[in-house]
């Protein structure tokens, strides 16, 4: 895979041999089309019906009744083969409905194709269909377009993409042309590409195609999905070692009562259907049925947990995890970024400490926070991230906390934190309408909006915000600026200090950049907000706004904070003996505050970034796993390499996602769970277990209760492994004391299936045990 990121332009058409500006001619294209064949993902590779049918009829004890089968129709008791064999379909139908199902994680993969396509070809701009797309070819986007394959941008106009099904995190990325020098970098920093199944939120520009199909990196998911073999679980494991333990005895003691009854002289006939007897008495034949039973009970008490079990065997294997890795926004954290921390003037306030308003859609204006009379530049700082946004709030009772910010996370949570604190939107728009902007771009990093002070309309909840602005020289205009804290500060020329503006000098612009630099350390978001009142002919007629002469304001720090109910559940799962991982693809430093706050890692633990993973061995990757629970920036590859670690030191894995890059990752583990709400339909389809409610403690929960029916299925195997062991007593004893055959093939079935098996059922529904979140997983290995 070339790193296209790391080419210049000049570079990048030469090697495509292409026009940037007017593309490849129809010619080209065809050539280059039957060359590179269509831009479409390939299935390949897909396990067939017969396969998975055959398989199931394979397994040992399966082939013991099949062979006990076929010596009944040969001794013409044709009764019992023909009862016999029902019970072989009916269990080998039983484990093909819960193996098989169509492969439709490739399937929801291929819907993520965009249809349509504007394309450059012959010098004009025409539409086609994203099949017919080559390399070399130069494509259109605009605003809400599905990205039809990977491309190198060529022009980039305030774009803006939103690659949550690649990398996982759920803010749009800012895209440029700009050439990167670096290598090996995760695709969320590879700010000049787009890539196939992303969409453009925002914004427009131009790019030529450099891979397609197969190729791209939607095309290599596609690939190590169908390439990732399903794991077994351990409950089959461990029933694949009492099958083969059983299928041995029982071949032993038919062999030796076989022989010894013939040495007696008993006729050869009745030695058979002892045999045949024997067979069957050894072959657990309710367990399938009772297995199954207790799984769909165990998968229904799971819902009503919030967990949606996809494939029955999940149900038990949550009971053996060992580990959880689990991705972190929107599973450990609540997916909605949050205004944390207020600073003005090296004041640092705990905002949400401070503002009791917690509901941002409460009917009932309340006035204006304490907080906000005592510090009016907090008020002003507020007001400012307010007015200076484009995001809205938006009642939904369906959603979290009832309400929804609609447009940018970062820009939602300022819009939040003022209408907390007693400043609504709609008030103050009223009260300062907007009448310019010059919105943000990525090379200033900075929006500038400015509006009509309509002073004798300003309600009494600005009343605090109007003595910081009227202490200045009074104006009709307010220019309110926001953006990076380093961005603002080259167009800030004073700073409010106290109730009233002073110059910004050394002393004071290096407090601010350390105030921004420890706000960033704790993993925040940090935004500035600065001001300046303008004059009538600053405004009225002019094209844009100016950014110069400002006052800083002050800053916000913001994360996306960790769901109040993760902690507890993460010393939960601890104390059961199962360790948390986090990997996700945000920044090594936010990744460690929240994994500190949430007990994940230690105070002083380490993070591992992708880059580093990259150029691990799996033997290096499995030493540091004894002592780092967190991974950030990782790609697809990654987290496949770490289950495959994990894996291989023996853990029972659980692994979380919600993207498209965790497909991969989902399929190999032992458990794959994927998120409800923002789960994508491939994570669904690659998963084995949904969270409905995206919260990482529905985990623990269903872990707890896999344990529970874990345990219930290992009393229903020790009471039937006890019965079948005193029918075969039964059947041994029989011949040698000249009885007649005690029990026939179907007798012993009957008992096996309705004497043993319906009373059986109750051991599946007792209560959980006591212990069951105190102690560790069973191993692995260990025998049921």
């Amino acid at each position: 895979m070339k790193n296209w990121y790391a080419k210049s332009l000049a570079e990048i058409e030469a090697e495509l041999s292409t026009d940037l500006k007017h593309g490849l001619n129809s010619a080209e294209a065809g050539k280059r089309l039957a060359k590179y064949g269509p831009n479409e993902l390939v299935e390949r590779g897909l396990k067939s019906p017969w396969k998975i049918l055959l398989e199931q009829l394979t397994e040992i004890m399966v082939v013991i009744l099949i062979i006990s089968a076929v010596i009944s129709v040969l001794l013409h008791e044709v009764t019992d083969a023909i009862v016999i064999l029902i019970i072989v379909v009916l269990n080998a139908l039983l484990g093909f409905t819960q193996e098989y199902r169509a492969e439709r994680a490739m399937a929801a993969l291929k819907k993520m194709a965009a249809p349509k396509v504007k394309v450059h070809r012959d010098g004009h701009l025409i539409e086609i269909s994203s099949r017919e797309l080559v390399p070399g070819d130069v494509i259109q986007l605009d605003a809400g377009d599905a990205v039809p394959a990977d491309c190198r941008l060529v022009e980039a106009v305030n774009l803006r993409v939103q690659e949550a099904v690649l990398t996982g995190e759920s803010e749009p990325v800012e895209k440029n042309t700009q050439l990167i020098q670096a290598e090996n970098l995760p695709l969320g920093d590879q700010r000049n590409m787009v890539f196939m199944g992303t969409v453009t939120t925002y914004g427009r520009g131009l790019a030529v195609v450099v891979q397609t199909g197969m190729q791209t990196e939607l095309g290599r998911i596609a690939d190590m999905i169908q390439g990732v073999g399903q794991e077994i679980t351990p409950l089959q494991k461990r029933l694949q070692q009492l099958g083969k333990g059983l299928a041995v005895a029982a071949l032993a003691i038919v062999a030796v009562v076989f022989v010894l009854g013939l040495l007696r002289g008993e006729p050869i006939r009745i030695m058979f259907m002892t045999a045949i007897s024997m067979a069957v008495a050894a072959v657990p034949e309710g367990l399938p049925a009772v297995v199954t039973i207790a799984l769909a009970l165990g998968a229904q008490r799971m819902l009503q947990r919030r967990a949606l079990i996809r494939k029955l065997p999940a149900v038990e294997t949550l009971g053996s995890v060992t580990t959880i890795c689990s991705d972190k926004t929107g599973t450990l954290t609540e997916n909605r970024m949050t205004v944390t921390v207020v600073d003005v003037a090296g004041n640092r306030i705990d905002f949400l400490e401070e503002v009791q308003n917690y509901s941002p859609t409460m009917p009932e204006r309340r006035k204006i926070e304490p907080v906000m009379v005592e510090q009016p530049a907090v008020a002003l700082l507020l007001v400012g991230g307010t007015l200076c946004n484009d995001a809205v709030i938006e009642v939904n009772e369906s959603a979290r906390g009832g309400f929804v910010s609609v447009g940018d996370p970062t820009e939602g949570a300022l819009v939040i934190a003022g209408a907390r604190a007693g400043l609504w939107k709609e008030d103050l728009e009223k009260a300062m309408p907007r009448v310019a902007e010059l919105p943000f771009d990525s090379e200033r990093k900075r929006m500038t909006t400015v509006h009509r002070l309509n002073q004798d309309e300003l309600p009494e909840i600005l009343k605090s915000a109007e003595r910081v602005i009227s202490s200045e020289i009074w104006q009709p205009y307010i220019s309110i600026t926001k953006g990076a804290v380093d961005s603002l500060l080259e167009v800030c020329s004073r700073v409010w200090v106290n109730d009233r503006s002073i110059p910004l000098d050394e002393e004071w612009r290096a407090r601010i950049e350390k105030a921004n630099e420890e706000m960033a350390m704790k993993g925040m978001r940090v935004l500035g907000v600065a001001f300046r009142l303008c004059p009538p002919e600053q405004v009225e007629g002019c094209e844009k706004p100016e950014e110069k002469d400002l006052i800083f304001v002050g800053m916000v720090g913001m994360i996306d904070p960790a769901r109040p109910e993760v902690k507890d559940a993460v010393a939960t799962a601890k104390s059961a003996g199962v360790r948390p991982i986090m990997i996700t693809g945000d920044h090594p430093l936010t990744a460690l505050h929240i994994a500190r706050e949430l007990g994940i890692t230690t105070p002083d633990g380490e993070a591992i970034t992708g880059a580093q993973l990259a150029s691990m061995s799996i033997e290096e990757l499995k030493k540091a796993l004894d002592h780092v629970s967190v991974f950030a920036r990782v790609s697809p590859e990654h987290k496949l390499k770490i289950v495959q670690a994990l894996q291989e030191k023996g853990e029972i894995v659980a692994m979380t996602g919600d993207g498209v890059n965790d497909a991969p990752a989902l399929k190999k583990a032992d458990i794959g769970v994927a998120m409800g709400i923002t789960g994508t339909d491939v994570s669904k389809e690659a998963a084995d277990m949904v969270l409905l409610d995206d919260n990482f403690a529905t985990i623990v929960a269903a872990i707890e209760e896999g344990r529970r029916i874990y345990d219930n299925i290992r009393k229903f195997i020790k009471y039937t492994l006890t019965s079948n062991a005193g029918e075969i007593w039964v059947m041994l004893a029989g011949p040698f004391l000249g009885m007649p055959l005690p029990l026939t093939p179907i007798q012993i079935l009957w008992v096996n299936l309705v004497t043993d098996g319906l009373p059986g059922l109750a051991l599946t529904v007792e209560p959980a045990e006591r212990d069951t979140m105190k102690r560790k997983p069973f191993p692995p290995k260990e025998n049921v």
